[in-house]
């Protein structure tokens, strides 16, 4: 098996080997911030570290360059830790153990981290070099993109000047970002309330899905496994009394959730048990398309403590009431999301049970009807909702030089038209317009797939190509 430090050009695939090394879970990006200003500060480059560890590190232009304006090259240092149900990585301290297959670079039933560790790759190996052509760089990389973009919403423009932005944190080569959707996070809070219960129950569990990016992957209709479940208790107390011992499903705000687990008691264990397994036949006949590995297994359990019967009965009214997936598509772009909402992630949290709701939208007033519309169903159902991580659409721009540039450079190397559109998910770029408002902005990437999943993979040939079209981009901008 080929050794990831022996994939051309070496000088990317090593830097992004080193990154792998460091823990860099969203939230916990201390020592990969520390490891970027020590990399600067050994190579005498200008670098500043703010307080929640974003990195700027500037280089001067190459000979010929030293008085063209700055490019700006961005992308963040933190990663999605997700991993298989067979795994024992452990994200706080065990490096990504990297695998080579055929054409693809992955992980050991992890993620990988090329989201965005590739960019951090690039930056580092042009940062790095002493023969490639480019202008003044500020290689801005920030952190806790994954969880809310919270670095880029503590960014000060102080140290940034540059007029252009090459954003590397796209997932389709060929393909030229120029617009993402905004959006927000809910959080539905319900008081928890137990009783005792010392009863047989039953313990339901949701498996196999497909789950992914809840931006990228929404059009694609997957399960929602918090959803099925909420049907599946619906089902149950419509023949029977039931009880909730227990809810948790999803694992990030930003992925369609794959597991979820209940556990219940009803008065009749048994039928109730053959209620769920001939539904469960229909589901998996419903989703047989999307995902076809959809696994629902029940079993008996002893359930010592429920949810009150009012609790149970205001947590199903919510997620039978609370909308899932796309709720509108782009009357300009054909096939493009423009609304929609992921209901992540369910869990205990101390004194309350939490719906985390992830909300996108490329339209201002549709993102805020939704946001709206779970406000209802909250208070409806006897919750209490709060709002969090609001960040701004980035808008289109049809006269950019940097989008023309780009484009003229894809077709000279590769002989064949790139694509230019919009994405239906929160790039950083949004919030760098309201800090940069006059920097024009552009975002690509190598071809990933499965991203925030154990399946992530990179194809290697197409990170070659968009490395050899990244540098010849710096080279036109003189």
């Amino acid at each position: 098996m080929k050794n990831v430090k022996e994939i051309e050009p070496k000088e990317v695939f090593n830097w992004f080997y080193e990154l792998n090394q460091i823990p860099r879970c969203s939230g916990q990006e201390k020592e990969v911030s520390d490891f970027l200003v020590d990399f600067a500060q050994t190579r005498d480059l200008e670098v500043h570290q703010d307080e929640i560890y974003n990195v700027i590190i500037k280089k001067p232009g190459t000979k010929g360059y030293e008085n063209a304006d700055p490019v700006i090259i961005q992308g963040h240092m933190d990663m999605v830790c997700v991993k298989g149900e067979a795994s024992d990585h452990d994200f706080s301290s065990d490096p990504i153990e990297m695998i080579v297959e055929d054409d693809f670079l992955k992980a050991n039933n992890t993620t990988l981290g090329a989201d965005d560790g590739i960019a951090v790759a690039y930056a580092l190996a042009i940062l790095a070099s002493d023969d490639l052509k480019h202008p003044p760089l500020e290689v801005l990389i920030t952190t806790n993109e994954e969880t809310g973009m919270d670095g880029v919403h503590g960014l000060e423009n102080t140290h940034l000047s540059g007029k252009t932005l090459l954003n590397i944190d796209s997932e389709e080569e060929g393909t030229f970002l120029v617009s993402c959707a905004g959006g927000a996070t809910k959080l539905t809070k319900f008081a928890l309330e137990k009783e005792d219960a010392a009863s047989e129950g039953l313990k339901i569990s949701i498996s196999g899905l497909k789950g992914g990016h809840s931006g990228m992957e929404i059009i694609k209709q997957r399960a929602n496994a918090i959803k099925l479940m909420g049907r599946i208790l619906d089902k149950c107390r419509r023949e029977s009394e039931i009880k909730i011992g227990q809810i948790t499903g999803g694992i990030k705000h930003n992925a369609i959730p794959s597991n979820a687990r209940v556990e219940l008691v009803a008065e009749n264990i048994e039928d109730i048990k053959t209620l769920i397994e001939e539904f469960a036949v229909k589901l998996k006949a419903e989703y047989s398309v999307e995902d076809p590995n959809l696994k629902i297994e029940v079993n008996q359990a002893q359930i010592d403590k429920v949810y009150t019967s009012k609790l149970t009965e205001n947590l199903i009214d919510f997620l039978m009431l609370t909308p899932d997936g796309v709720q509108y598509m782009s009357k300009n772009i054909e096939g493009l999301v423009k609304t929609s909402l992921t209901n992540a992630i369910i869990e205990e949290k101390e004194d309350i049970i939490q719906i985390t709701s992830s909300v996108r939208s490329a339209s201002n007033s549709s993102l805020r009807e939704i946001l709206n519309v779970l406000e209802v169903v909250a208070k409806r159902s006897g919750a209490e909702i709060e709002e969090e991580g609001n960040y701004p659409a980035w808008q289109f721009n049809d006269q950019s030089e940097i989008k023309d540039k780009a484009l003229a450079v894809y077709q000279d190397l590769f002989e064949k038209d790139a694509e230019v559109t919009a994405i239906h998910a929160g790039l950083e770029c949004g919030l760098l317009k309201e800090i940069l408002p006059e920097t024009e902005m552009i975002s690509f990437g190598p071809n990933l797939y499965d991203v925030h999943t154990e399946n992530e993979h990179l194809s290697i040939p197409s990170a070659q190509r968009i490395w050899k079209f990244l540098t010849a981009l710096l080279a036109e901008l003189k």
